[in-house]
Parts: C-alpha cells; sequence; structure tokens
C-alpha cells in the first residue's frame, strides 16, 4: 500500500513538473529584435500586395511570350479512325457504299501569316510595354511600403520616448503628491491642495496609457506590414537617430521633381502604359488591312472498302499534299474592326491624360513634402525653445512650492505646461525627421534612418 502512494506520488510530482516547464518555457518566449533594414526586407519579402503584383508581372511575360510566338508557323495534326454503315460516299475508293466500312484518317498542316497590316509586330511592342508597366508597379509598391515600414519604425521610437517622457511626468506628480499629503497631515495645506495634487498624478497616468496605447498600435501595424503573426514578440532596434537640428530645408521642388520624374516608379508605370496604347492603336489599326497567309499540309486515309493493303494506301494512293496562299479583305464586319480601332485611339488618349495627371500630382505632392519639411524645421525650432524654458520656469515654481512660496494649482499648471511642452517637443522632433525621410524618397535616397 506505501508503495502504491509512493508510486503516485511520483507520478504527480513528475506532472506538476512537466506544467512548471511549460509555463515557463510559453512565459520566457523569444523577443525578436528587428532592425529597420531587417523591417524593411521582412514587408518586402512576405507581403501580399507585392506578390499580387509580381503575379500580375508573370501573366504579362506569359502574354508577351505567346504574342512573340504568334510568329513562327503554327503546327497541328488529326487523326480519326471509325466505322461506317449503310449507304455513304467513301473518300479513300471515291464511290457509294452500302456495307460496313473501317476508315482511318490522318492529317498535318501548318500555316504562318506573312502580312497582317502590321498587328503581330504592334501587339508584340504593346505586350513588352504591358510587361514593363507591371515590373514597374511592382517597384511602386516596394518602394510604398518601404516609406510605410519606415514611418511606422519611426511612430514606435516616437511612442517610445513619449512613454519615457510620461514615466518621468508621472514620478515627478508622485513626488509631489507625497509632498502635498505630509503637508495636508500636518495641516499645511488644504484637502482641495491635496485633491488637486492627486488629478494631477491621475493625468499623468492617462498620459501614460495613451502612449502605451499608441506604442502597442503601432508595433501591431509594424508586424502586419511584415505578415508577421500578432502574437510574436518583438523589439525594435532603435538607430543612431539623425539630430534635427542638423536637417537643413536646403531642397528645391522644381529639383527634386525634375529628378524624380526620370526615376519615380509611378511615373513609369504610366509612361509605359501610355506607350502600350500607343501600339494599342496599331494593332486594331491593323485590322482595318487585308491580311497575306502561307499554308501547306499533308493528308492521308485508309478504307477497308479498298482491296489495296494498309500501307499501300497510307503512302502511295492516299497520301496527299497542298500549299497555298490565303488573302483576306475585310468588306464589312458590323463596324466591329471600325469600332476596336476608335475605342483604342481613346485609351491612348486616357493613357496620355492619366500619365500626365501622375507628374501633376507628384509635382504637387513634392511642393507640399517641400513646404511641410520648413513648417516643420520650424516647429522643431519653437518647441524646442517652448520646452526649455517651460522646463526652467518648473524647477523654479517647484522650489518655490517646496518651501511654501506658491500653491499646488500655480505647482499643477505649470507641470502641465510643461508636459506639453516635452510633449510637442518630442513630436516635432520626429516629424522633421519623417519629413526628410519623405524627401530622401522622392529623391531615390536609401529610406535608412
Amino acid at each position: 500500500m506505501n508503495h502504491l502512494k509512493s508510486h503516485q506520488f511520483k507520478i504527480f510530482n513528475l506532472i506538476v513538473g512537466l506544467l512548471a516547464f511549460s509555463f515557463l518555457a510559453a512565459s520566457a518566449q523569444e523577443v525578436e529584435k528587428i532592425t529597420l533594414q531587417q523591417a524593411v526586407d521582412k514587408t518586402l519579402s512576405n507581403n501580399l500586395q507585392i506578390k499580387q503584383a509580381q503575379f500580375q508581372s508573370s501573366i504579362a511575360n506569359e502574354n508577351l511570350k505567346q504574342s512573340t510566338f504568334e510568329r513562327y508557323p503554327s503546327l497541328s495534326s488529326t487523326a480519326s479512325a471509325n466505322r461506317q454503315f449503310g449507304l455513304f460516299f467513301d473518300n479513300q475508293t471515291g464511290r457509294l457504299i452500302n456495307s460496313s466500312v473501317d476508315q482511318v484518317n490522318g492529317r498535318i498542316s501548318s500555316s504562318v501569316l506573312l502580312f497582317g497590316g502590321g498587328s503581330l509586330i504592334n501587339q508584340i511592342k504593346q505586350n513588352k510595354n504591358f510587361l514593363l508597366a507591371d515590373q514597374n508597379n511592382v517597384d511602386k509598391i516596394k518602394n510604398d511600403l518601404s516609406l510605410t515600414v519606415v514611418t511606422t519604425y519611426l511612430s514606435i521610437i516616437n511612442n517610445q520616448d513619449l512613454i519615457k517622457a510620461s514615466q518621468d511626468q508621472l514620478g515627478l506628480s508622485k513626488q509631489q503628491l507625497n509632498v502635498a499629503q505630509k503637508k495636508f497631515d500636518v495641516g499645511g495645506s488644504t484637502q482641495a491642495d491635496l485633491s488637486q495634487a492627486e488629478a494631477q498624478v491621475a493625468n499623468n497616468e492617462l498620459s501614460l496609457t495613451n502612449a502605451e496605447n499608441a506604442y502597442e498600435l503601432a508595433i501591431l501595424n509594424l508586424k502586419q506590414l511584415m505578415e508577421m503573426d500578432p502574437q510574436k514578440q518583438i523589439e525594435l532596434v532603435v538607430p543612431a537617430i539623425e539630430d534635427p537640428a542638423s536637417i537643413e530645408n536646403k531642397y528645391s521642388a522644381y529639383d527634386i521633381f525634375a529628378q524624380a520624374v526620370q526615376n519615380y516608379p509611378d511615373i513609369k508605370t504610366a509612361s509605359f502604359n501610355t506607350e502600350a496604347y500607343k501600339y494599342g492603336v496599331k494593332v486594331a489599326q491593323g485590322s482595318l488591312y487585308p491580311s497575306l497567309s502561307f499554308g501547306a499540309g499533308l493528308s492521308t486515309g485508309y478504307s477497308s472498302a479498298n482491296p489495296l493493303s494498309f500501307n499501300k494506301q497510307i503512302t502511295d494512293n492516299n497520301f496527299g499534299q497542298y500549299f497555298g496562299f490565303n488573302l483576306s479583305i475585310p468588306i464589312f464586319n458590323n463596324y466591329r474592326s471600325r469600332s476596336s480601332y476608335n475605342i483604342a485611339k481613346i485609351r491612348y488618349d486616357n493613357a496620355k491624360a492619366s500619365e500626365q495627371l501622375v507628374k501633376n500630382n507628384l509635382n504637387k505632392v513634392i511642393n507640399q513634402a517641400v513646404q511641410d519639411l520648413k513648417s516643420a524645421i520650424k516647429s522643431y525650432n519653437a518647441t524646442k525653445s517652448a520646452f526649455e524654458s517651460s522646463k526652467q520656469a518648473f524647477n523654479a515654481i517647484r522650489q518655490r512650492f517646496d518651501v511654501g512660496l506658491v500653491n499646488i494649482i500655480e505647482l499643477n499648471t505649470s507641470q502641465t505646461n510643461f508636459n506639453k511642452a516635452e510633449f510637442d517637443f518630442i513630436q516635432a522632433k520626429y516629424n522633421v525627421i519623417f519629413r526628410s525621410k519623405v524627401i530622401d524618397f522622392y529623391l531615390g535616397n536609401p529610406l535608412t534612418l
């Protein structure tokens, strides 16, 4: 009996140990450290938008291959074997037969287009430009996603700084609450003063919660960009951030546009589409002209009604050959060809308008980006001065509060101003960095911090 209890006790300990180990293993989930470059690389490797664009590019590549092979002769063959009954005309014997006959027939033929109004060569050129447009669309999506990753990465770092500032402000408020509590305990302050100190702590706790929520949301956004499991724990490797004070607004919108219009994927995509639809007009125009093709073929057959042997019929008596030219002249096909031609011209005009619209929008965006950087630098300088001034003012009022020269309301007002100035300064700092990265994006520079 004692031996059974001992055995059961060992099993119980084993189960408890396994459960404890599983709990510790789960709680000690490895945190993956991610640099900005790794975040960009993961996004470009896993993002489904890029994969869909690549699939479309592959389809365009197959269309180009198919149209290219249209230049070569086609080759096809047919074969049949059947048994016929009753009265019918037997092609192999050249007479009417009223009996059961076994037949075997075979045919191979080839044809090639000699002239088709230029439709074939222009179709190849059109498909080539469609392929280039789709390839540049892949680059466009990659560029846009890279900028989004950098923006999200900066947002996370920004919120980390806001969390740190909120924690520091909360620490100050708790210290002031402690002083207010002691003064209240000895009758040196009123309940209203104590309540003011408690309210300041609550406000700072709310600010900390908001910063933490914004941080978690930005982390989630980054995981989604990388197509990563939301439950995966990650930690950003914070790079050496460029000092915003060293960033100058030395850019000209005209110069940036002149450079961007040569390399920007959106412009290239629109340009290749315009070129493709230009050739589309020529493809449709070709259908208005006559077409000339050449064809040749071989045929043979066997009939059991013929007394000759199978080999004799197949290789000799029934073996036929042909070659010739086929000329097709469009006269009237219910306006289909003319309508296709007119629609192709409209599509070409629309593509030209779309290309110009992309250029106009890019010009507007670049001018806005230059202005945004200029405004961000001004805001940074202003918030920096305001932060330094409010910090000095708060420290002075805090010292006066400690010796009873100012009340808690004045101290809280000063701290609130200090809090806002610090948060505004942090936001302005990262806004300058972000705006400078937008300029780098349009210049085609590497998106690094």
